[in-house]
């Protein structure tokens, strides 16, 4: 299983339209790479900060261009094998006007998910007052196994991660903003997901200067023991790793402690 983390700056001084163009670039080399799976992160295109401005940016995701754009490069010309690819997450304006933050998966087959995220950060602003949460968890089977879809801030609340295990999850794919003065926090909590389930961790982050903060990146591959596979630094960075899946299997018949789970 061929993975790549896309991890890219979602600056304040790019003009959201070139970074769309940007990124359209990146997933075409991917694709030509024969990569099998590839990850975007959280908010790429409005910004996971720049909240003011988000309203701009909102649109349906069944009338999104920029979706539109990559689902045409995922699925490439009927003479080269589709790709997978999650789209990262957009500003989705739904059809009663409530704002979402939405994740997109597409893969061959006419597999297709989409995750509107349940635990919304900000506190008293941001997320937190300007969106609607999610209520429903989103997993994507594939040739590998089951996959499971969170974002960010999901991360600091194990029981959606248990909800996914209980669906059959053994990969988790994850798209991020996540700030660089809590990078330590997501770095422990990457392997501490993949620990605790026995799983893949699959995890994208930004990097640059966003609504004036600065993320992280340290775009990760965690294997269900907890070992670190593949780290980004944090700047622009396109993290290649290559996986054996059956690694999920081997792992829990090993360490058999998902069997010992008592509560529910």
């Amino acid at each position: 299983m061929r993975v790549s983390l896309l991890q890219f700056a979602v600056d304040d001084s790019e003009r959201p339209e070139d970074r769309v163009h940007r990124v359209v670039r990146l997933v075409e080399q991917e694709r030509a790479s024969g990569a099998d799976l590839v990850v975007l992160p959280e908010l790429w295109v409005a910004g996971g900060f720049d909240y003011k401005h988000w309203n701009e940016h909102a649109e349906p995701i069944a009338a999104s261009k920029t979706v539109a754009a990559l689902e045409q490069v995922r699925a490439g010309d009927s003479a080269g094998p589709e790709m997978w690819l999650h789209f990262g997450s957009y500003v989705e304006s739904a059809p009663d006007g409530v704002l979402y933050n939405t994740s997109v998966f597409r893969g061959p087959y006419g597999v297709a998910a989409q995750y509107r995220k349940i635990h919304r950060f900000g506190f008293s602003e941001g997320e937190a007052t300007l969106m609607g949460a999610g209520e429903e968890m989103a997993t994507v089977p594939s040739p590998w196994g089951t996959l499971g879809l969170a974002t960010c801030y999901d991360l600091r609340f194990p029981e959606l991660f248990r909800g996914l295990l209980d669906q059959g999850m053994e990969h988790l794919v994850l798209c991020s903003a996540w700030p660089e003065r809590r990078i330590e926090h997501w770095r422990v909590l990457l392997r501490a997901r993949a620990i605790e389930n026995q799983i893949f961790v699959f995890a994208t982050n930004c990097v640059g200067t966003n609504g004036g903060v600065t993320l992280g990146g340290r775009s990760a591959v965690i294997d269900p023991w907890g070992n670190v596979v593949a780290e980004a630094g944090t700047g622009e960075e396109v993290l290649r790793v290559e996986v054996d899946p059956a690694l999920v299997t081997q792992t829990r018949e090993t360490l058999p402690v998902l069997k010992d789970r008592r509560l529910r």
